[in-house]
């Protein structure tokens, strides 16, 4: 499959601030960059560093005023969507050292205060099966409500209002999967038929030697997500990172296939 993606950001700085901007596709093997190109106006000189894992791109700037940023890319797709209910989940001990991070708690996934709920709720059965039991309660109990979650929402703040976007589903499932034992890491995407177009937050879980991706909130097709940065969660995968504060004037995201 091939896709066409455009993303164009407006923003506008009162002040002096250096910002970090993760909106290119990452070259992978199941995603091949045919052509992108990120123009930026407004801003000082930019500077690339790679992304979490040596995935993806970042690129810092430093900005004043007002600032515009356009992504354009042409990417081909090679991934399936592939069932993994019968995927052996690895034991902990059985893991690889690049992995491991991702059982720990972090910032935004609190899996530690999930481990006996998670132990009830979803017990036995050592395999995907207990991954897709998670996202399937995750979509079944969450409510998906633009505007009721911010940049302070956490895991355990979106299963207590049990209300939030995709990243908030995105936390949740990764807070699970980590109370389990399971690697979990949270992943940035633009995705075709998402509606609303926007940027989109699923999750990878480390079952039998690979990551597989998974999107608790079922709104985008996984062989039309093309993944841009992956981390421990919204801190490692956030589109634009400002230290500082910013206004946003506008922000437009398109995902189109472009072939039959």
């Amino acid at each position: 499959m091939r896709i066409g993606i455009e993303s164009h950001l407006r923003y506008n700085f009162t002040e002096p601030a250096d910002v970090l901007l993760a909106i290119e596709v990452a070259q992978m093997e199941d995603q091949r960059l045919i052509t992108d190109l990120l123009t930026v106006s407004g801003s000082g000189e930019l500077r690339p560093i790679a992304g979490e894992e040596g995935i993806g791109r970042r690129t810092w700037m430093r900005v004043e005023g007002a600032v515009e940023a356009l992504y354009t890319a042409e990417v081909e797709l090679f991934r399936r969507a592939s069932p993994i209910e019968a995927l052996p989940i690895t034991p902990r001990r059985d893991l690889p050292p690049g992995v491991i991070p991702y059982l720990w708690p972090s910032r935004y996934c609190e899996s530690d205060r999930f481990e006996a709920f998670v132990d009830r709720q979803f017990p036995g059965d050592p395999h995907g099966a207990k991954i897709v039991a998670m996202a399937d309660w995750v979509r079944e109990h969450m409510d998906y409500s633009i505007g009721s979650s911010d940049g302070t929402t956490t895991a355990v703040d979106a299963f207590v209002s049990r209300r939030g976007v995709c990243r908030d589903f995105a936390h949740l499932l990764t807070a699970f999967a980590r109370a389990a034992g399971v690697p979990a890491r949270v992943v940035s995407a633009y995705a075709l038929d998402l509606d609303p177009p926007d940027f989109h937050a699923v999750v990878e879980i480390w079952l039998a030697g690979e990551w597989y991706l998974v999107d608790p909130t079922g709104l985008a097709p996984l062989d039309g997500l093309a993944r841009i940065a992956v981390g421990r969660d919204a801190t490692d995968i956030a589109f634009m990172t400002v230290f500082g504060s910013a206004e946003l004037v506008e922000q437009r995201v398109s995902v189109v296939r472009l072939d039959p």
